[in-house]
């Protein structure tokens, strides 16, 4: 649900995926040796994570490049790929024989632009300059990065019910940055950094041919840095900058359902997940309303990721031709307002990240039609309903509701080799800032900030899968 997409600034973390160690059985260990190598290197090229947010806030959406090319309609049903379990675990009882491997790999090109006026009150500057505001055009130009998002997955049957399995994906981030420092409106956002990858072990059960289970674990490590003018850049008071992370767990859950044959019904459910953040925030200047000297200073605070429900259902029309869709709930208004403290100080109240955000909605409709036993076409649109409203909206993510239009294709080169194309635009609606009086990261030293926010952004993806 994000209207402003500019910011994906490339983070690379490697992850080994060991899988299965000493389950695979006779039938495995007769192509390991001569795979290995193959395996480990793909596993860790795919295994990059970008920071940027594209479903919601700071989520990421962009985890699937099969799925992208319906906007993700029935990311919670079992299909060719096993990418679905990113959203609904019980899918990877839909995984073939033996091992499958994929690499997803996201190509992001945003553009997004601030245009609008910054107001310094004269009573805040100091003495010496003149009793008028100062007006301050705001044109920040185009804030995005071009970037790049892999996430990988693995699935092994281990029999004709139980199917193990592993996900590596990054489900959120943020990066935003002006290239000026100095422009006009650095006081609310000079940069914004939220970085973070997910190990997810997944156990999945097939009951019948009617329903399946799975469950898995969350095992989450998670960056943030944030930085703005430590007043209005008119003042030229320095940078205060804030970091901090954290590793937590949490679990992921689902279902799926075939009442009748070429029917089938998914829903999945992530987590919320609790993280203590400790790092350490630095002081250009005394803070307003404190003695509180300039300095670094050891903080902590808590920030809980909100969890999320996929409802997703396909139904074959023809041999050839399937309709999918999905709903996607996610429990953004679970943020609130996390306290920043000072844990070298008795953990005494800094400030607040004021967050308050609302629920977040998505839908998505999408089709498939197999033009051949090789070809496979697919198209979708879908609307997101963001959980930031102008009387939140703020400069580190002005987010708003979007639309989305997708289309894609895979080829199967043979029985276990596939790729997946997948292509996105995303059309923003209109975006305002209003970050005046009585707005909740409004200060009197900082000035109002008001204006517009314009982008769109275009969304090139790529898979392999291979089953061994």
């Amino acid at each position: 649900m994000i209207c402003f997409l500019p910011h994906r600034k490339t983070e690379a973390s490697f992850i080994k995926i060991l899988l299965l160690e000493g389950m695979m059985g006779e039938k495995m260990m007769s192509w390991a040796h001569s795979k290995t190598a193959l395996f480990a290197t793909t596993a860790i090229a795919a295994s990059v994570a970008a920071s940027s947010a594209f479903a919601g806030s700071f989520a990421l959406r962009e985890q699937s490049a099969y799925y992208q090319g319906m906007s993700f309609a029935g990311n919670a049903t079992t299909g060719p790929s096993i990418s679905s379990m990113f959203w609904n675990p019980a899918t990877i009882t839909g995984a073939k024989d033996g091992l499958t491997f994929e690499a997803h790999n996201s190509f992001i090109l945003p553009q997004a632009e601030i245009n609008g006026t910054h107001t310094q009150g004269a009573n805040s500057l100091g003495a010496g300059v003149p009793p008028v505001d100062v007006v301050t055009n705001v044109a920040t130009g185009d804030i995005g990065s071009d970037a790049w998002i892999g996430s990988t997955y693995a699935a092994y049957k281990l029999s004709d019910q139980v199917f193990l399995g592993m996900a590596v994906t990054a489900p959120f981030g943020l990066s935003t940055k002006v290239d000026d420092p100095s422009w006009a409106g650095a006081a609310y956002n000079r940069s914004s950094k939220v970085f973070s990858i997910n190990a997810n072990p997944i156990v999945g059960y097939k009951l019948n041919d009617m329903f399946s289970f799975a469950v898995g674990a969350q095992i989450q490590y998670i960056d943030v840095r944030l930085t703005n003018a430590a007043a209005s850049p008119l003042a030229n008071l320095g940078t205060t900058m804030l970091e901090g992370t954290s590793t937590s767990v949490g679990v992921t859950a689902g279902l799926t359902f075939k009442p009748f044959e070429g029917t089938e019904i998914g829903l999945g459910y992530r987590s919320a997940i609790a993280h203590g953040l400790t790092g350490n925030v630095y002081l250009p200047v005394t803070p307003t309303g404190t003695t509180l000297p300039a300095g670094s200073y050891g903080i902590s605070t808590t920030l809980i990721t909100p969890e999320m429900v996929t409802l997703s259902a396909k139904q074959d029309v023809t041999d050839k031709i399937r309709l999918l869709g999905t709903f996607e709930w996610t429990n953004w208004s679970r943020l609130e307002a996390p306290k920043v403290l000072l844990s070298d100080l008795g953990n005494a109240q800094l400030t607040s990240l004021p967050f308050n955000y609302e629920d977040g909605y998505f839908a998505s409709l999408g089709a498939e039609y197999d033009f051949n036993d090789q070809i496979t076409l697919r198209a979708g649109a879908a609307y997101e309903w963001s959980p930031i409203s102008t009387k939140v909206r703020s400069a580190r993510l002005p987010d708003n509701d979007r639309i989305w239009v997708s289309a894609g294709g895979s080829y199967n080169f043979n029985d276990s080799l596939s790729f997946d194309l997948g292509y996105t635009h995303i059309f923003g609606t209109d975006t305002d800032i209003n970050i005046v009086d009585g707005h909740q990261d409004y200060s009197s030293t900082k000035g109002s900030l008001v204006g517009t926010v314009d982008s769109s952004v275009d969304i090139f993806t790529a898979s392999m899968r291979y089953t061994f």
